[in-house]
């Protein structure tokens, strides 16, 4: 694969394997059950639809507006791969090792009127889309500046995040059935393994911030 397919599944591939594991949609999904129990399945087939929305237009409005927030504040592209690579990578590291998501419970607890009152909170965040997922997006959003082919990339990242809102409304729509299909072990592996690939994604986008470092270096 060559020209512009490259750079559009590639731009696909970081967006969504990038989000997916923080977003979790799969391990979210019980909790979701949970936090939408008593609810009628069609009221909450609305709920799981408002969610997926909710989170793309989140996560879009934090890539989109990523570059411009490190401008305002005079960070540069190289300097937010580093440490976002590195955070992304910590993060992944948090998720494989089973703690990543200890305190979602808790923060979650708001009265049942509230939770199906609208889509957004709790369920958009921090169930969906919380504090973690904005980073990895906005330090998507810096890494997509930095590429050549700035519309083909964007195209990419735009499948990638309809993609991920699709994942998560198919979650919720059908948490219930996909938790008795996989099974408490199903859904452990399902999220360790995407942790794995986030770490992989993390040094990537930390390396490639370094090398620019580290090359603006020889010409000072």
């Amino acid at each position: 694969m060559v020209g512009p397919e490259r750079e559009i599944v590639g731009a696909f591939l970081l967006v969504y394997a990038g989000l997916f594991p923080i977003v979790n949609p799969l391990g979210a999904a019980p909790m979701f059950l949970s936090l939408t129990s008593g609810v009628a399945e069609e009221r909450r087939n609305r709920l799981a639809s408002s969610v997926a929305l909710n989170s793309f237009l989140l996560l879009l409005g934090s890539i989109l507006c990523g570059s411009h927030i490190l401008e305002f504040f005079g960070i540069t592209i190289p300097a937010v791969r580093v440490a976002g690579g590195a955070l992304v990578a910590c993060m992944g590291w948090r998720l494989l090792d089973g703690r990543g998501t200890s305190n979602l419970a808790s923060s979650t607890e708001v009265s049942p009127q509230r939770q199906t009152s609208d889509g957004f909170y709790p369920l958009t965040l921090p169930l969906t889309v919380g504090p973690g997922s904005i980073s990895v997006a906005l330090t998507i959003g810096a890494h997509q500046t930095s590429t050549a082919h700035i519309a083909l990339v964007s195209t990419g990242a735009l499948l990638g995040l309809s993609a991920l809102a699709l994942t998560i409304y198919a979650a919720y729509r059908f948490a219930s059935p996909l938790v008795r299909w996989l099974g408490d072990t199903g859904v452990d592996a399902l999220v360790r393994l995407s942790a794995f690939i986030l770490v992989c994604i993390g040094v990537q986008i930390g390396w490639g911030g370094l090398s620019e470092l580290i090359g603006s270096l020889h010409g000072v």
